[in-house]
C-alpha cells in the first residue's frame, strides 16, 4: 500500500478501540480489530441489546432514506459521521428510489476513508456519491466542501445517525445541528437518532465502554434529543424509539435509542 491510503492506514491505531470499528463489529462486519471486539464484547456482557440497537439503527436509516426519497422527494443527502460502510448504505437506498440522487458522506476516521473508494465506485451513473474528510465539529468546512456536490438552494437531507453521543456538551450538539441546518433550503430535512438513558442496562453498557478504552458515549434523555429539532416540523410519528419509526413489521418493539425525521419550513 502506498500513497494516501498508506498514510491513512498508519493512523488506524489497531490497539485502541474505535467507535466506528466497534459499531461495525456489533453489526456483524469484518472491518475491526481485536481491541474493538474486546470493547464491544464488554459492553454486550452488561447490555446485550447493543447488537439489536446496531441492527435497528441501519433499519431506521433505510426506512428514513426511503421515505425521504420516495415520499418527500429529496434528492440530496448529507450523511455526517457515516461510519464504516456495511449493507444498505445511504446512497444505495436513495439511488434505488431515485438514481439521480446525490450523496455526500462525511467522516474523519482513517479506516472509513480507506473504505470510501468502494462506496464511490458503487454509485449509479445518473447520481453522485462522494466523501468529505472532516469532523462534525467543523460544520462550516463540511458545508463548504459539500457545496461542491450538493445544491444548497434545493432541499437536502442532513443525517446525524447515532454520532452525537460522542460530544459531551448538549449545547455543542445543538450548535452543530443548528449551524448545519441553517445553511439548507426550505424543504430540507434533519434525520437524527442517538442512544438514550432510558434503562439502567444501557447506562451500564455505556460505562463499560468507557472502562474498556472506548470513546465515552453520552446517553441523553428523549427530551434532550427533541431539543435538537427546534424550529423544525417533526414528521409523524415524531421522536420515538427507532424501531417504532414507520416500522415495516407490526410487532416492532422499542429500544434505548430514539430518532426522528423533521422538515425545515
Amino acid at each position: 500500500m502506498a500513497g494516501p491510503d498508506a498514510e491513512l492506514a498508519a493512523k488506524l491505531e489497531p490497539d485502541v478501540p474505535h467507535a466506528a470499528r466497534i459499531w461495525n463489529y456489533w453489526m456483524g462486519g469484518k472491518d475491526n480489530f481485536q481491541s474493538d471486539r474486546a470493547a464491544g464484547d464488554a459492553v454486550a456482557q452488561v447490555y446485550p441489546e447493543i447488537v439489536v440497537m446496531a441492527q435497528e439503527s441501519r433499519r431506521f436509516l433505510v426506512r428514513a432514506v426511503r421515505y425521504l426519497a420516495a415520499e418527500a422527494g429529496v434528492r440530496q443527502f448529507l450523511d455526517v459521521g457515516t461510519g464504516l460502510p456495511t449493507m444498505q448504505n445511504t446512497h444505495a437506498v436513495a439511488q434505488a428510489v431515485a438514481p439521480e440522487s446525490r450523496i455526500v458522506y462525511v467522516d474523519n476516521d482513517p479506516m472509513v476513508l480507506v473504505h470510501a473508494r468502494a462506496l464511490l465506485a458503487s454509485t449509479t451513473s445518473e447520481g453522485v456519491t462522494t466523501y468529505v474528510p472532516a469532523d462534525y465539529h467543523d460544520p462550516e468546512k463540511i458545508l463548504a466542501e459539500a457545496a461542491q456536490t450538493l445544491d444548497f438552494d434545493q432541499p437536502i437531507a442532513v443525517m446525524f445517525m447515532g454520532v452525537m453521543g460522542y460530544e459531551p456538551d448538549l449545547d455543542v450538539v445543538r450548535s452543530i445541528v443548528g449551524r448545519t441546518m441553517a445553511a439548507t433550503a426550505s424543504g430540507s430535512h434533519l434525520v437524527l437518532w442517538d442512544g438514550t438513558n432510558t434503562s439502567p442496562a444501557v447506562v451500564s453498557g455505556a460505562e463499560r465502554l468507557a472502562e474498556n478504552g472506548g470513546v465515552p458515549y453520552i446517553l441523553r434523555s428523549p427530551e434532550e434529543l427533541d431539543s435538537c429539532f427546534s424550529g423544525l416540523t417533526l414528521v409523524e410519528p415524531g421522536l420515538v424509539p427507532i424501531p417504532l419509526w414507520r416500522p415495516d413489521e407490526p410487532d416492532a418493539k422499542g429500544i434505548d435509542a430514539y430518532g426522528a425525521v423533521a422538515r425545515k419550513p
